[in-house]
C-alpha cells in the first residue's frame, strides 16, 4: 500500500501532545534525544505547558517536531511506513527526517535554532504598544483574489506590512502582516466578501519578507548542515513539487523561511503519485481539512482518504 505523510505545522500543538505515545521505547529515545540536544525537558515541556506558551515559536516548532517525529515512530512499529512524505511549513523538517534528508540529531538543532531566530525576528517587530506582527487566515475569498487586493493595497501604500503566505485550499489563504497591517486587512477582507478573517495561533509573520533578517541569521546555521538526497520522495513548500537533491533542499530551507507556501500545488503533486491513503502525522487535523478542500475542488475523480494518526487511538484505529 502506498501511503504518504503529512506533518503539520504551528498552530497544530496543544497542551499534552504525544504524551499518550510515551509508552513506545522509540518515543522515549526520541525525547530524551531531543531534551539532550535543545538544552530543555521536553516531556515536562509538552505535558505541562500551556497555549500562550506553546504559541511562541521558539517553544512551539521544537515541540510540534518532537510531537510529529514521535507519531512517525509509532506508526513505524505498527508496520505502517510512508512511500513519500510532506510537511506543511515547520513540519518539512520532520518530513526532511523522514525521508532521510536530516539525521534526527540534526533535525531537533536546526529546529531549536530555527526557533530561536525567528521568535527574536518577531519580537524586534512588535510595536512600542506591544503589538505583535503575525498571520490571518482568509475564508472564503480566492487566492488570487486575496492576491489581487494585496497588490492594489500596496499601490496606495508601498510601505503596507501584509504579504500572501500560505495557499492552503482554495477556500482559504493566510496572511502575514505587522499588527498594524492586520487590523485594516480585516475590514478590507470582510468588506470584499471573505466570510471569516482568523488570526492564528503564531508568534510571527512567517512566510514573508518581514522574516528575512530571520533567514539571514538562519542561513549561518545551515552551512554547517549535511543534507542528504531523500530516499523516499519528498515535496517542497516554496515550490509546491518534489525535490530531489540534499543541495537543493538545503537552498529551499532557506528561502523558506520568507516565501510562501504553496500547499495546494504540493497537494497536486503528492495527488499525482496516485497514493492508496494520506495520513497526518503529529499533533491536530488541520491538514486532513485542507485535504478534504482540495479533493472537493478537483471533480476528477481522485479518492484518496486522509486519517489522523497524532494520538496512540488513532494510530491504533488505522490497523
Amino acid at each position: 500500500m502506498k501511503v504518504v505523510f503529512l506533518f503539520p505545522g504551528q498552530g497544530a500543538q496543544f497542551k499534552g501532545m504525544a504524551m499518550d505515545l510515551l509508552e513506545s521505547a522509540e518515543v522515549k529515545n526520541l525525547f530524551n534525544m531531543a531534551s539532550d540536544i535543545l538544552k530543555q525537558d521536553m516531556t515536562a515541556l509538552l505535558r505541562d505547558s500551556e497555549t500562550e506558551t506553546l504559541m511562541r515559536t521558539d517553544i512551539s516548532q521544537p515541540a510540534i517536531t518532537l510531537a510529529s517525529l514521535a507519531a512517525a515512530a509509532c506508526l513505524k512499529e505498527k508496520g505502517i511506513s510512508p512511500s513519500a512524505c510532506a510537511g506543511f511549513s515547520l513540519g518539512e523538517y520532520a518530513a526532511m527526517a523522514t525521508s532521510g534528508v536530516l539525521s534526527t540529531e540534526d533535525c531537533f538543532y536546526l529546529i531549536g535554532q530555527r526557533g530561536s531566530i525567528m521568535q527574536a525576528a518577531a519580537d524586534k517587530l512588535k510595536t512600542s504598544d506591544g503589538e505583535s506582527p503575525g498571520m490571518a487566515a482568509v475564508i472564503g475569498l480566492l487566492p488570487e483574489d486575496i492576491e489581487a487586493l494585496i497588490n492594489n493595497w500596496k499601490k496606495e501604500d508601498p510601505s503596507a506590512g501584509i504579504f500572501a503566505a500560505n495557499f492552503n485550499s482554495p477556500k482559504q489563504t493566510v496572511v502575514s502582516g505587522t499588527a498594524a497591517a492586520l487590523a485594516e486587512a480585516s475590514k478590507r477582507f470582510t468588506d470584499a466578501g471573505a466570510k471569516r478573517f482568523i488570526t492564528l495561533k503564531v508568534a510571527g509573520p512567517f512566510h514573508s519578507p518581514l522574516m528575512a533578517e530571520a533567514a539571514e541569521k538562519f542561513g549561518t546555521v545551515l552551512e554547517g548542515i549535511t543534507f542528504n538526497d531523500p530516499v523516499i520522495p519528498l515535496f517542497s513548500n516554496v515550490t509546491g513539487k518534489e525535490v530531489k537533491s540534499g543541495e537543493e533542499i538545503k537552498k529551499l530551507a532557506l528561502a523558506h523561511i520568507t516565501s510562501p507556501v504553496r500547499w495546494t500545488d504540493e497537494e497536486k503533486s503528492i495527488a499525482g503519485l496516485n497514493p492508496d491513503k494520506i495520513i497526518e502525522a503529529g499533533p491536530g487535523k488541520v491538514l486532513q481539512g485542507l485535504w478534504k478542500d482540495f479533493l472537493s475542488a478537483n471533480a476528477d475523480g481522485i479518492e484518496i482518504p486522509c486519517f489522523g494518526a497524532g494520538t496512540a487511538a488513532e494510530i491504533n484505529s488505522l490497523l
